[in-house]
């Protein structure tokens, strides 16, 4: 994980490379084969891929009281740890924005329950020139999904 502080140096470092820099967002939380799966496609469209988690309170505003399951740095030291990721930062804020203008990434990629005009930083990509993908997610992987599942199973094991 990269602190925001930092993030420019290390950005820098890459497009000295001449890497295409690929941003994304999320939560991150509870992380299964659809966040994998996505994230491995989202490197795919660049050389080097940037993502922002949401904080523990970004993720409260965003998802209410009993999320996130798993604590901010947990969070970004898995998903810092997948191969297909290359620099993971922090972001406190109620969207990416911010995060975006600092990246100015040449890709940003969000999921396919997104359309190009409601991407938050896709303004910020758009006018550099860069590309706005929405991805398709693989059904029934999610957050959600994953922790209505392990509800369900514990009531009838406590039943």
């Amino acid at each position: 994980m990269v602190e925001r502080k930092d993030l420019a140096a290390a950005l820098s470092d890459l497009r000295a490379r001449g890497l295409r820099i690929v941003f994304t967002n999320g939560c991150f939380d509870i992380l299964h084969r659809g966040h994998t799966d996505y994230l491995s496609r989202a490197r795919a469209l660049g050389d080097a891929l940037v993502v922002g988690v949401n904080t523990d309170s970004s993720v409260r505003g965003l998802k209410g009281d009993a999320r996130p399951i798993v604590p901010e740095a947990d969070r970004a030291a898995v998903v810092a740890a997948l191969g297909s990721v290359d620099l993971v930062c922090l972001f406190d804020e109620p969207t990416p924005h911010e995060l975006v203008t600092l990246v100015q990434p040449d890709v940003i990629v969000k999921g396919a329950g997104y359309v190009e005009d409601t991407i938050v930083g896709a303004d910020v990509v758009k006018a550099r020139g860069g590309r706005v993908v929405a991805l398709a997610e693989l059904p029934g992987r999610s957050t959600r999904a994953i922790i209505e599942r392990i509800l369900e199973r514990g009531r009838r094991c406590l039943g």
